[in-house]
């Protein structure tokens, strides 16, 4: 047994019998066993636990049952937890506590769709558990919850995909093929158009609902009275648990800009954010109006504002290309009649399956992008949207807050991934964590 690697189920069979090698101590977890190297059969219905299940969780772990039975769910919301099993056929196991699930559980692959600030620590633990996560976006809270993130997907072999759907988007992915073909020629500028974020308070405190456990939901936030403004969809205008539009839609948005740009394994070189903040006790604390403004070493200009159609605008010197989720647009998009780039001839991703049809929108587009994800979890190679690559698109986001809220320009080092002369600046990269709920570093 400890010649050979172990397969998956055999692995979470040996933690269930309680041998060394099963977890240390509650909501801790080692992984020796990952049989990394060793591609899965196509024919192998894997078992899925599925955390954080209202709408975005639900829709991944839809997409995600044409591989695999969702046999777990994990919820804080009792109330969810309920109704997401009833809709995945009402035999799942229920856990409001997703580390008693990754401990219990007899699972393969994890789906996160939990809220942001909780996505980094659940994949560190699911990881360490030994299995493959589909987790949705933003990748982290903060830089530096990233850095550790990339150490242990590393260390634990995992495939993680992260929920950047763009990148299975035909259209998308087109632009960004075009503009590595050269058909802008040489790329200046790439602008990002978002959406406003959204304002509104003063809000009251209220009583706990029965069916939520809010400390937990908290996690490693600080604990406040809940106010219902704060919890659910609505989580992302306070920076306590995300960063408005700029980790939402720029999630997205800055990563097609940084896939092509060229810069998806890099980043900026300095950034210059400017915004307004509101001032409304118990209120939405993100930005009211931002803009944001970027060079890269290699020359690039990435623009980011908040008004204006929402979409990527990449500018070369002989052209330029639009695209967001209902529009590829542009006179080199025009000449594909004339010159065509079909997908056989795309290069920016080495394990694309041709025999899945081309998809746009969302919806469609994750089909392809869960479809990825379980490719990869049988042949053992990196999906198109990594914890690399993605950790290096929001890490742009994060710092494009950061230079707003501290309302000057910054010198980022993308090698050492910290601002360079800027002391207080270098303090925003990690947060304050709650004790119980901290993601150490390996």
């Amino acid at each position: 047994m400890t010649s050979q690697k172990l397969s998956r189920r055999t692995f979470v069979k040996t933690v269930a019998s309680g041998l060394p090698m099963a977890c240390i101590a509650p909501g801790v977890f080692v992984n020796t066993a990952r049989a990394a190297d060793k591609p899965r059969s196509p024919n192998e219905r894997l078992k899925i636990g599925s955390i954080g299940m209202r709408y975005q969780g639900s829709v991944i772990a839809d997409k995600a049952q044409e591989y695999g039975d969702i046999v777990a769910i994990a919820d804080v919301d009792r109330e969810i937890a309920e109704k997401a099993r009833k809709q995945f056929g009402g035999k799942a196991t229920l856990f409001e506590d997703y580390r008693e699930m990754l401990e219990k559980a007899d699972i393969d692959v994890v789906t996160i769709g939990a809220p942001d600030h909780w996505h980094t620590k659940m994949l560190i633990d699911a990881c360490q558990a030994g299995k493959d996560v589909y987790c949705e976006k933003p990748l982290t809270l903060t830089v530096d919850e990233g850095k550790i993130l990339n150490k242990v997907v590393k260390e634990t072999k995992a495939v993680v995909q992260v929920g950047t759907w763009q990148r299975s988007d035909h259209r998308f992915r087109q632009a960004v093929e075009m503009v590595h073909d050269g058909r802008i020629g040489n790329l200046k500028k790439v602008t990002v158009t978002l959406s406003k974020n959204k304002t509104s308070g003063s809000f009251k405190p209220e009583p706990v609902p029965s069916v939520l456990n809010w400390d937990l939901w908290q996690g490693q936030t600080p604990d406040v009275p809940y106010i219902k403004e704060r919890c659910h969809y609505t989580f992302r205008w306070w920076y306590e648990y995300s960063g408005g539009q700029m980790t939402d839609w720029g999630a997205h948005h800055i990563d097609i800009a940084q896939w092509g740009a060229g810069m998806q394994d890099s980043g900026p070189v300095d950034i210059e954010g400017t915004a307004t903040f509101p001032n409304v006790k118990n209120g939405y604390n993100v930005a009211i109006d931002y803009h944001l403004k970027a060079r890269y070493a290699n020359g690039v200009i990435l623009e980011v504002n908040d008004t204006g159609r929402t979409g990527v605008m990449f500018e070369g010197d002989r052209g330029r290309i639009f695209v967001n989720r209902g529009t590829i647009a542009g006179k080199p998009v025009e000449d594909l009649a004339k010159r065509p780039l079909p997908r056989e001839a795309f290069k920016i991703y080495g394990h694309d399956n041709l025999s899945r049809p081309p998809r746009m929108g969302k919806l469609d587009a994750i089909v392809n992008h869960m479809g990825n994800f379980f490719d990869c979890i049988q042949s053992r190679e990196t999906p198109i949207s990594s914890v690399e690559n993605q950790h290096r698109s929001v890490t742009v986001c994060h710092i494009g807050n950061i230079s707003q809220r501290l309302g000057r320009k910054l010198t980022w080092d993308p090698q050492q991934e910290q601002f360079v002369g800027d002391a207080e600046a270098n303090t925003w990269l990690k947060r304050e964590q709650r004790a119980g709920y901290e993601i150490k570093d390996t």
